[in-house]
C-alpha cells in the first residue's frame, strides 16, 4: 500500500466499512447456524441424512431442479 497518510474522513470511512463488515459476517455465521440446526432437527424427524436436506437446498439455491 506504500507510505500514503490516510485523513480522518477516509480512516472514519474504513473504520466503519470494517465495523459493517465483522457485524455482517457474524450475522451470516449465526443463519449459517441456525440453518444446520434445523437441517438436523428436520432430518432426524423424517429419518433422512442431513447431507440429502443440503444438497436439496444447494440445487433449489442454483435453480437447478430439473
Amino acid at each position: 500500500m506504500g507510505d500514503r497518510v490516510y485523513g480522518g474522513d477516509e480512516k472514519a470511512k474504513l473504520e466503519k466499512l470494517v465495523r459493517e463488515g465483522v457485524t455482517v459476517l457474524q450475522e451470516i455465521e449465526d443463519l449459517n447456524q441456525g440453518l444446520k440446526e434445523t437441517v438436523k432437527a428436520v432430518a432426524e424427524e423424517l429419518d433422512i441424512k442431513p447431507s440429502l436436506i443440503n444438497k436439496a437446498i444447494k440445487i433449489a439455491q442454483k435453480n437447478d431442479w430439473g
